[in-house]
């Protein structure tokens, strides 16, 4: 089963992507951007205020197919439970928001992208919080932390939530670290049964 945990910076969700480790010891355990020189390639995209938003999101797409077939694909072969800390919906809320003024309907450009060669997850666990609070927690340093471009990424979130809502499953993440942990690893257990 392939599990992942999306949300705005600042939500809580790599903090809960570490501590999940406990409790699935046996889980593969993977992010976006990866550990590898694609990923590498987007993180130097992420940091330069002047990067080309379409040449960016074609960066994350050549991590994510390599992700597909280094990582995600040979575990889920082996059976393994995988869980990402960040996945396609990122890419579509993020840069569907990043190239919205450039791409009619850029969310679901960055989709038809994408569907030739992506696993869609069984499961996406949705850290939820209120924009200015995600601001305040990521701390608003990169060019995807400011409180206007998060409001239209959280309202791209909230579409494919309701396009998507049997994949879907969406957790207030205001609430305090280990009342949002257990929610996560009920949810997972549930579908797990």
């Amino acid at each position: 089963m392939l599990v992942t945990l999306e949300g705005l910076d600042g939500c809580g969700k790599t903090t809960a992507w570490r501590s999940l480790k406990e409790h699935y010891p046996q889980a593969v355990f993977t992010k976006e951007p990866t550990d590898s020189w694609y990923g590498d390639a987007v993180r130097q995209s992420v940091d330069d205020p002047t990067a080309d938003a379409v040449a960016e999101l074609f960066l994350y797409c050549a991590d994510h197919a390599a992700h597909i077939s280094e990582t995600i694909e040979p575990s889920l072969a082996a059976g393994q439970l995988v869980i990402s800390d960040r996945y396609i919906d990122s890419r579509m809320a993020y840069q569907g928001a990043t190239l919205a003024d450039r791409i009619d309907y850029s969310v679901g450009y960055v989709r038809t992208v994408h569907d030739p060669f992506t696993i869609m997850p069984d499961l996406t666990i949705y850290l939820d919080i209120d924009v200015t609070t995600a601001v305040d927690r990521s701390g608003g340093e990169s060019k995807f932390e400011r409180e206007a471009f998060l409001a239209d990424v959280r309202d791209v979130y909230e579409r494919l939530i309701e396009e998507e809502s049997d994949r879907f499953e969406v957790i207030d993440a205001s609430q305090d670290q280990s009342t949002v942990q257990a929610a996560i690893i009920e949810t997972i257990d549930a579908h797990l049964e």
